[in-house]
């Protein structure tokens, strides 16, 4: 009974987190583009994690740094990208839809790629799960614009590196403490990260820039949306297993209501029930 209260102490510690992230993330797209947010946030989940590196790769035997190296690159590198390249065009309201088919991608990696059996009160479960995130969704006010939706493809390609990832490393790397994981992956990130921000011309813009609230957001986004996020993320996974963990996209609409709240917005009935449908999926798929 302990171990399942970690879980899930860990999952809404994941929710909260995650969900808040997109918050911080259009606070860095204000002055900076899509390509600085995400290389500064990369650049700085992995100089946070730096002074752990010679513990880490000395612990780690090298011939498993590249798996550890293309996890990170699967989990964090590419969506990181995908992400705020598709947060510039499309409707947040279908970010949220389309960020919510990481379980349903975990359990499809999982059958066919790693032959696992899924019993049929999880997939249940993750239906049920993503029904009431769409109904959710729906209920809001401004619905859902379906503008620029070709950038929709960005998320549903991040969602789907990331169920590969997640069944990687409950696989392969289930042994390797999780700090290690993402201090391994994200220090290994920080040259090809800063190769990009440079090519972007980050540094030859004027210093108000390069030292304003988008940047300082970005960094921060990095540091606690990433670094200290993954390795919670890994901890969740090895304890809980793949599905579940995937399951906090699900977990996300409920900050997103609550950050509604502080803004001054309402929440009607339909919404609150959609909520249970929500946390009824996850409850079922972690049986």
């Amino acid at each position: 009974m302990r171990n399942r209260w970690i879980n899930w102490m860990l999952f809404i510690l994941l929710c909260i987190t995650w969900g808040s992230s997109f918050v911080i993330m259009k606070e860095g797209l204000k002055l900076l583009n899509a390509w600085q947010v995400a290389s500064v946030r990369i650049i700085s989940a992995g100089l946070v994690l730096v002074p752990f590196g010679w513990q880490s790769f000395r612990r780690i035997p090298k011939d498993r740094w590249g798996l550890i190296f293309l996890s990170g690159v699967l989990g964090t590198f590419f969506p990181a990208f995908l992400f705020c390249i598709a947060e510039t065009r499309i409707d947040s309201s279908l970010a949220g839809i389309m960020n919510a088919l990481t379980p349903i991608f975990t359990l499809l990696i999982g059958v066919t790629a790693f032959a696992q059996r899924i019993p049929i009160i999880k997939w249940l479960g993750v239906g049920i799960g993503f029904v009431g995130l769409v109904l959710l969704i729906l209920s809001g006010d401004q619905g859902i614009s379906l503008s620029h939706t070709g950038y929709a493809s960005f998320v549903l390609i991040a969602t789907l590196l990331y169920g590969i990832n997640v069944q990687m490393v409950n696989r392969y790397l289930k042994d390797i403490p999780s700090r290690d994981i993402a201090t391994i992956a994200f220090t290994l990130l920080i040259i090809p990260s800063a190769i990009i921000l440079a090519f972007t011309g980050f540094f030859t813009q004027p210093a108000e820039v390069i030292l304003s609230v988008s940047t300082l957001a970005s960094a921060l986004l990095g540091i606690i949306g990433t670094a200290i996020a993954s390795i919670v993320f890994y901890m969740l996974l090895k304890r809980a297993g793949p599905l579940f963990a995937s399951m906090v996209t699900y977990g996300i609409p409920f900050v997103a209501l609550f950050w509604g709240l502080i803004a001054g917005e309402s929440i009607n009935e339909w919404q609150v029930v959609c909520l249970l449908v929500i946390l009824a999926g996850v409850f079922l798929a972690n049986k």
